[in-house]
């Protein structure tokens, strides 16, 4: 592909939105009921901070430049299952194209898999890499790896989850906390402000797994004094424990109103659980992120809305704040790639739809 056409499909595609996706969350009342119910307006409306527009680090002028350097960049997913990571995988491959570097990008097989996570790091830490990009499984376990990329000048580029450390340069990734508060406002519209929910999430390692968690639990519990979350649970992403956690969650909660899934593999598990015992339509489910499973939900209604990342986003932005590490560029602490909460009646709109994968 010609790179002209490469950055043509770039901001069509990806960036045609600004680093900070609009997104509103209602105000924190006391002990009382939101005086302004959220709408699904909040979709839409750009966030009141000042939004910086996004401009491309690489270009036509300045690649073969970067290119002679020979830059690698491995890049550690936590995971290779969902197709989450394969959007992140497009996204960084799109950016080696158009910087002229060579990454290589591979996780573990489960999101579980911390220790395997690790030899990987380790490994490609062994091969003298100019920079490295890094999601971690655990906030903490990698620290030492990392310290010793830091003793070898080796910049360390942080997306999707960061560390409990000041190594990585910078963080390419959602807000996490925010996103999932969001999907607190829409659950508690759409179960009336009262009732039992639930969540399924993916880890308490992470740092996604600990912010979507305590996005979602803290605005219920400071905005929505009559929603009761009855049960938080862990299935480490797959799908099949997530939908054996959720069954039984649903069981020993009959008056269950709503469930949140906060990753793809968690998500998909509700939905399994809410379709195998036949609640469709008695339990709103909010899911994160997409995948075909989750798009197809939403359009038949047996999921409200979820909340979608910008996962070609992320794999670009870490690439290229790679690159720009390497080439002396000052970076950002962290770059916001943004969300939306989506519907079946924003699904197809052409900002929503370019950051959804099948």
């Amino acid at each position: 592909m010609k790179l002209s056409k490469l950055f043509a499909l770039l901001f069509v595609l990806v960036f045609g939105l600004t680093m900070s996706l609009g997104v509103v969350v209602a105000q924190d009342g006391d002990d009382e009921e939101p005086t302004e119910e959220p709408t699904e307006e909040v979709m839409d409306e750009e966030a009141e901070e000042e939004e910086t527009e996004w401009v491309p680090f690489c270009t036509e002028e300045n690649r073969d430049e970067i290119a002679e350097r020979e830059f690698f960049i491995p890049l550690i997913s936590k995971g290779f299952q969902h197709q989450f990571w394969q959007a992140v995988k497009l996204g960084a491959e799109q950016a080696a194209e158009a910087c002229g570097v060579t990454i290589t990008f591979e996780g573990p097989e489960s999101e579980s898999q911390v220790d395997k996570q690790i030899e990987m790091l380790q490994t490609a830490l062994d091969k003298n890499p100019d920079a490295i990009g890094f999601a971690a499984l655990d906030s903490r376990a990698a620290i030492p790896l990392l310290e010793r990329a830091q003793e070898e000048g080796i910049p360390v580029i942080a997306f999707d989850s960061g560390v409990d450390s000041d190594i990585p340069l910078t963080t390419a990734a959602t807000d996490n906390v925010a996103a999932a508060a969001l999907a607190a406002d829409m659950m508690a519209e759409l179960i009336g402000f009262e009732g039992e929910v639930a969540v399924i999430a993916h880890d308490q390692t992470s740092r996604t797994g600990i912010d979507r968690v305590t996005g979602f639990k803290e605005r219920i519990e400071e905005a929505y004094p009559d929603i009761e979350i009855v049960d938080i649970q862990y299935g480490g992403g797959d799908h099949l424990r997530s939908t054996d956690l959720a069954k039984a969650i649903i069981l020993a909660h009959p008056n269950l109103k709503g469930f949140f899934g906060a990753n793809e593999g968690s998500a998909i598990g509700v939905l399994n659980a809410v379709v195998e015992l036949g609640m469709e339509g008695e339990i709103v489910v909010i899911g994160y992120d997409s995948g075909l499973q989750q798009m197809e939900a939403v359009r038949s209604g047996v999921m409200a809305g979820a909340i979608t990342q910008n996962p070609i986003g992320i794999g670009y932005r870490t690439v290229e704040a790679a690159v720009m590490a390497l080439r002396g560029e000052e970076l950002p602490e962290h770059i916001d790639t943004g969300f939306f909460y989506y519907t079946a009646e924003n699904i197809d709109d052409e900002e929503i739809a370019a950051l959804l994968y099948e």
